[in-house]
């Protein structure tokens, strides 16, 4: 079941959307959708999977590049985060701030795919 005023596709666990920010709210309350913020290790390893998907399936879309800015921009301005980590952050940021822009996300990611998988390792040192 879609909201009146929504475009898109709603599958478990994915919505993906161009959408009346009032329908969407709508249909998250009728549908009894919790949206439970997440804690930065719960944050850290949603990135490690991010990354580990990309590094294994050679492929990734515009919309977990952003994810992955999202992720790293609330982990960055978080004090509990361990310094080391947020030093990999700045190049992971970097990494999918050109995936954003790149015109071939397969060859971002197989030119980047030793460093996904150091980035995965790293992180999971530290966290």
């Amino acid at each position: 079941m879609q909201p009146s005023g929504f475009q898109g596709e709603i599958s478990p666990g994915c919505i993906n959307v161009k959408r009346n920010p009032q329908s969407i709210s709508e249909f998250l309350l009728k549908e009894r959708v919790i949206i439970v913020p997440l804690s930065h290790h719960d944050q850290v390893n949603l990135l490690k999977d991010i990354l580990s998907n990309q590094h294994t399936d050679c492929c990734g879309s515009v919309s977990e590049y952003q994810q992955l800015e999202r992720l790293i921009k609330s982990l960055m301005v978080n004090t509990n985060v361990d310094g080391n980590i947020k030093t990999i952050l700045q190049d992971v940021y970097q990494y999918s701030q050109n995936g954003v822009n790149a015109s071939d996300l397969e060859q971002h990611i197989e030119t980047n795919r030793n460093q996904l998988s150091q980035w995965v390792d790293d992180i999971g040192q530290f966290s």
